[in-house]
Order: structure tokens, then sequence, then C-alpha cells
């Protein structure tokens, strides 16, 4: 005797999710950059019924999030008990991604949020490795959000970024988490400025790269200092982070073509390694408190 076919409905239907557990048609805005050792999101829903959360326990470092407007909650689910959260604007939370993370998100949300990998916090520690990071959910703290909300130009404007001051951010971030939230004592910082031979090293790596596409650890590495230690000895020899530094060679030299050439501003701006004529203008008039074209007009009359 024949068995029977199972009735069986459509299959159905599969939901896709991002990389953070979220429902992708449930969001209004998801942007997005990657660099060395980071990813960088901007995550926003007005969807009132964003229902459940959750990501398996994986080896990808550790999230940091930051609120961009107030009233969102959520209850994060810990085995059978459950936490509920709610959020300020600029309140954070930082979690674990060794962890599985379980919640049910509550009401609309928008967050700014930096997931960093194992060796990019431990290079910030100055650490071949750390023991972790205290989860912390809703928490205030001014100093990690004004440090994320610094990085929201490589969302908005990701071709006017340069590596380095993304990595001088990161690392930033990365001392911070490590002093504030990390399982391991603080890193006594070195006081010890570069050493003249590594001074000039250092500089010269820079100059050749005047558009910023140069990483940090790269002229760390050619200095045989960890990331972390080199930042804070370049700017102890010469007064100013190595982006800082380099900014100021770009104006430098921008000011050398517009007193010493007829080349075109869009010309200038790209030998000097801005971005375009914008980006150029915008910094020069900063510095200079006029635009370049007028800075070169008046050096004429």
């Amino acid at each position: 005797m024949n068995a029977m076919p199972s009735a069986s409905g459509p299959p159905p239907i599969a939901t896709a999710h991002d990389t953070l557990g979220c429902q992708s048609a449930q969001l209004s805005d998801s942007l997005e950059f990657a660099g060395s050792g980071i990813r960088f999101y901007r995550k926003r829903s007005d969807d009132a019924r964003l229902g459940h959360v959750a990501t398996p326990a994986s080896d990808r470092g550790f999230l940091v999030g930051v609120s961009q407007s107030a009233g969102h909650r959520r209850r994060i689910l810990h085995g059978r008990r459950a936490e509920a959260c709610g959020f300020d604007q600029n309140a954070v939370y930082v979690r674990n991604f060794g962890d599985d993370y379980r919640a049910d998100m509550q009401s609309p949300f928008d967050f700014l949020l930096l997931e960093m990998s194992h060796a990019a916090l431990a290079q910030a520690a100055g650490r071949s490795q750390i023991a972790g990071l205290t989860a912390a959910a809703g928490a205030n703290d001014p100093v990690l959000a004004h440090l994320i909300g610094a990085l929201t130009p490589v969302l908005t404007r990701p071709g006017e970024v340069s590596t380095l001051f993304v990595d001088q951010l990161c690392l930033a971030i990365g001392i911070h988490l490590n002093d504030r939230y990390g399982a391991a004592a603080p890193v006594a910082r070195p006081a010890q400025a570069l050493a003249p031979m590594h001074e000039a090293r250092a500089k010269e790596m820079l100059r050749s790269h005047l558009d910023g596409r140069i990483a940090i650890a790269d002229v760390a590495d050619a200095c045989q200092l960890s990331r972390s230690h080199f930042t804070r000895a370049f700017r102890l020899a010469t007064g100013q982070t190595p982006h800082d530094w380099l900014q100021a060679q770009r104006l430098a030299r921008a000011r050398e073509l517009l007193r010493g050439s007829d080349l075109p501003l869009a010309d200038v701006a790209t030998a000097c390694g801005f971005a375009d004529q914008s980006h150029f203008t915008r910094v020069f008039s900063r510095a200079e408190g006029a635009p370049p074209g007028h800075w070169r007009r008046a050096l004429q009359t």
C-alpha cells in the first residue's frame, strides 16, 4: 500500500537579517564602513514593531553603540532573566560578541555602532591580548559618545576621510574602552617622546602620503612601537597627533603653491592630498579665515 503524500503549504519566507541581527526590511537607514580591524554602522528604524534581535556567540570582538535619539527601549535577555534598558540621546552600550545576545526591541531606534576586533582593541591597549570588556547598556559616557560621533563623516563623506584620521579615532576609542570597561588594569602611558631617528622616519612616511592614506600601524611598525605608544610618543615629540601634523603639512604645501604658482585650485587640492576642491576650500578656510582663491588674490594686491 502506497503512503499518501502529506499536505503542505508554501515554504516559509525567510526573513533577511543584517550582521547585527536586525531585520533588514525594518531598517530605515543602514550605512556601513569597514576599515582595518573595525566596522562602523548607522542603524535606524522607525518601525515600532521591531520584535526580537539575536546574534549567536562569535569571535568578532566587541560592539559599542551610541543612541542618536532619546526614548529607545529594549529588554535584554540573559537566560531566563530579562533586563529592561532605556536609552537617552548619547547613551551608550558595550557588548562582547563572544556572548549570545538576545533582545526584544520595544521602540524605534537610531544608533551609531562601532565593531572592533580583538586585535584592534588589544593594539590600542598596547597588549598582545585583552581579557575582555565589562558589558554596559544605557550608560552615560559622554567621552565615548563624542569619540564615536566624530567618526560620522566616514559614513556621509568617505572620500574626504583619511585612513590616518580613522586609525587615530579608533585608537582613542580603544584606549578609552580599555581604561573604562577593560577587565584588566589600565596600561601605564609611556612618558618618552619619539627618538629623533624615529621622528624623522615617521615624518618622511607621512609626507609621502599627503592624502592620509597610510595606516598608523605601518608608521608605528617602522618605529618598532605599538600604535598606541607611537601616537603618544609622536605627540610628545611634535605637540601634534600624526593626523594634525599631516594636516598642517598639507596646508603649508597649499600656501606654497598658491603663493608661487598659477595652478588652478582643483590642481592645488590634488597636489596637497585633499579629496577635491570643495574639501580643500573648507579646510583652508577654517585655518586661514578666507577661501584659497581670496587668499591668493590678497597676496597680489
